[in-house]
């Protein structure tokens, strides 16, 4: 009898009276509680997050910053009363940590009574850093804190990057603001550059006038000092005439009655004596008319230099001011010159303020150089002029005695401006080179206004300037500077999905296990007819694997349109299904035609094997390294991997490498059961009499 004639009489067993239906029936949908009721149990435990009961704390106080109020934990409690994330409970600490024990919460949240004066500090002398506190209770459920950790780790970075754009922002507009000052610092050193030219300019025409001055001041000493010593030799001479008149007076007022003898005895030394004056009054005259002429012109000059001076100070340094290092320099250059420019007018008032005397003196001593003359002149007849001279002589005491003491006048005023004169010329030396080195100086400061003016362009050049539109854009990216470009590659919609590839293998191989506890692996009737091995071995796996096809085409139906599970490549995937289905059957045929009722032991332990080294979980890497050592050697691992394909998209090289690896152990397993069918052929002792049966 042919291989699917025996597996056709094999099924009809299941036939014959209710509880065998019942059990085949039960056969077919056995996938479905491990398949389809494992994977709808949490098809989407992420979509149902806000159904698990968080206690919140808010003990927030709140702080104020620049005057603002602010109030981080009423902003996190708001947004998080407004997210699908858990089911928040607002409560007291109390309530949260009496929750969090006994399981009423899974866990706690809490936002402690300094967090806004924290976050708050991060613009201040001490920043501090805010803390949310987390309370879990992995007695309560280990996965629940393991989610949590993720999601708060979220709010964190939100609360953390809210409070990083206020606090950029303000240095953003602290930018603007060094901006605008900079800009203002450097239109003022503009100004000040054009204000320290044009004082350069004046600094120069300072130097060259107090050069000038220098040479004026030079002179007027020079000229005063002159006029000294001839005023001195004034007032001696002028002393002397006074008192050889006053003493001529005298004689001739004492022995006027007996000058008319004398006079003929002695007019010849009469004469000589009027010679003497009349010579004496000439050189008075003469030096006389010098200072007269020079006075005025130094008085002239020193109020010019003065005039300058004053006019240099009054625009450098009250208009415009320049450093300290220049005005006081500047303040003594123009006191000294006022006091030149008043030594000047003292001498030219010690002319002016004599009421004329000046021209008097003059006049008077051309009279006396007339009358001396006239008399010297007139020396022989001066017995015959005896009443007249008298007369003169007394008049000339009297002048005499004026030009005495005016020329001593003169000659004190003189001295006086002399000596001012001096000090007015060392002083102009002095401003001289006063000015010489300020001319310097303002040429170094030119240049260093021109490099500050420079700079300070160049700073407000470099220094940035945000608009609001600009600032909050920067603020954004660096308050969080790295964002996760993630592009999901076939991405899996729900966590149901991303387990199914592990999910539905299981539950086939659990079918095929289950089969061949109602199915005998090995068909007794062709055993004992002595049928081929191979046909004997295809007999016993064509039923499972019919019922396998039937076990997949259930269970992907329920899945799909039951549960929702969505496959990029559907036909491919049932059709791999029944590939998988019939290795499976091939691999546990043999262990149990093998191994008898050990092999079901076996079988289960095989399973158990390929659920912790196929990596349906977590990554086979993470495992120890005996899972990763069998990992190749287990058909279930590369059913996972071709599954994740099919369902979820990819490459198809994993599927065809699946489906060769499927296809060896399904010819092996069948080869190995064959073998085994035999030697089963030939009954023994232990055949007869086993030593375990289930």
């Amino acid at each position: 009898m042919r291989s699917p004639k025996l597996a056709a009489l094999e099924l009809r067993r299941f036939g014959r009276g209710k509880l065998p239906r019942a059990a085949l029936a039960a056969l077919l949908l056995l996938p479905l509680l491990y398949g389809a009721l494992y994977l709808w149990s949490f098809w989407d435990p992420y979509g149902r997050l806000d159904r698990i009961p968080v206690a919140l704390v808010n003990d927030d106080k709140g702080a104020s910053v620049a005057g603002k109020k602010i109030a981080a934990g009423d902003d996190i409690t708001k947004g998080l009363r407004d997210s699908d994330t858990f089911e928040w409970h607002e409560v007291s600490a109390a309530e949260a940590r009496k929750g969090v024990e006994d399981g009423t919460y899974y866990l706690s949240l809490t936002m402690p009574g300094d967090f806004s004066e924290q976050i708050a500090s991060s613009s201040g002398d001490t920043p501090e850093t805010g803390a949310l506190q987390v309370r879990t209770n992995d007695a309560n459920n280990y996965i629940v804190g393991q989610i949590s950790r993720t999601v708060f780790s979220e709010v964190r970075t939100a609360a953390s990057t809210k409070t990083s754009r206020s606090f950029l922002d303000k240095i953003f507009i602290s930018f603007s603001d060094i901006h605008g000052a900079t800009e203002k610092a450097a239109k003022g050193a503009d100004t000040l550059k054009g204000g320290i030219g044009k004082a350069k300019k004046g600094s120069k025409d300072l130097a060259d006038g107090l050069k000038e001055a220098k040479k004026g001041s030079g002179k007027l000493s020079g000229g005063l000092k002159k006029l000294s010593k001839g005023a001195g030799d004034l007032e001696d001479g002028s002393r002397q005439v006074a008192d050889g008149t006053r003493s001529l007076a005298d004689k001739v007022n004492g022995v006027a009655d007996k000058v008319g003898p004398f006079l003929k005895d002695n007019e010849q030394s009469i004469g000589d004596t009027a010679q003497l004056v009349a010579d004496s009054a000439t050189g008075i005259r003469h030096n006389l008319d010098t200072l007269v002429e020079t006075a005025p012109a130094a008085a002239k000059s020193a109020h010019t230099a003065s005039t300058a001076l004053n006019a240099v100070y009054k625009a450098r340094c009250e208009t415009l001011p320049l450093p300290d290092t220049a005005c006081p320099d500047l303040k003594k250059a123009k006191e000294a010159a006022a006091d030149v420019a008043q030594v000047a007018d003292d001498v030219n008032t010690l002319i002016d303020d004599q009421d004329g005397s000046l021209d008097k003196l003059d006049k008077n001593l051309a009279t006396l150089q007339k009358q001396a003359q006239a008399l010297a002149d007139r020396s022989p007849h001066l017995s015959e002029d005896l009443d007249d001279a008298v007369s003169k002589i007394n008049k000339l005491n009297e002048g005499a005695e004026k030009v005495a003491k005016g020329t001593k006048k003169l000659h004190t005023g003189l001295g006086t401006a002399k000596t001012g004169a001096a000090d007015l010329d060392t002083g102009v030396g002095r401003l001289k080179t006063g000015a010489s080195d300020l001319d310097g100086g303002m040429y170094k400061l030119v240049g260093g206004s021109g490099k500050l003016a420079g700079g300070l362009h160049d700073g407000a050049d470099q220094i940035p300037d945000y608009d609001k539109q600009d600032r909050d854009q920067r603020t954004q990216v660096m308050a969080d500077p790295v964002q996760l470009a993630s592009r999901d590659l076939h991405k899996a919609p729900n966590y149901g999905t991303g387990f199914a590839p592990y999910f539905i293998p299981l539950s086939l191989w659990v079918g095929a296990m289950v089969a061949y506890m109602l199915i005998q692996p090995l068909n007794r009737r062709a055993l004992a007819a002595g049928a081929s091995a191979w046909r004997i071995s295809l007999a016993g796996w064509l039923p499972v694997a019919a019922v396998g096809v039937l076990q997949t085409a259930a269970l992907m139906s329920v899945l799909h349109w039951a549960i929702g599970l969505e496959m990029a490549r559907a036909a491919g995937a049932v059709g791999f299904l029944f590939l998988v289905t019939a290795c499976f059957a091939a691999i546990v045929q043999w262990l149990n035609a093998r191994f008898g009722a050990a092999g079901r032991i076996l079988v289960l332990a095989l399973l158990m094997l390929q659920l912790t080294s196929a990596g349906g979980t977590y990554p086979v890497q993470t495992s120890p390294g005996f899972f990763n050592a069998i990992h190749p050697f287990l058909p279930m691992s590369y059913v996972v991997e071709a599954l994740r394909r099919l369902i979820t998209g990819g490459g198809l090289g994993p599927v065809w490498q699946a489906c060769a690896v499927l296809a060896g152990f399904t010819v092996g397993a069948l080869a190995l059961t064959a073998l085994s069918a035999r030697r089963k052929q030939v009954w023994t002792l232990d055949r007869l009499h086993p030593e375990l049966s289930l």
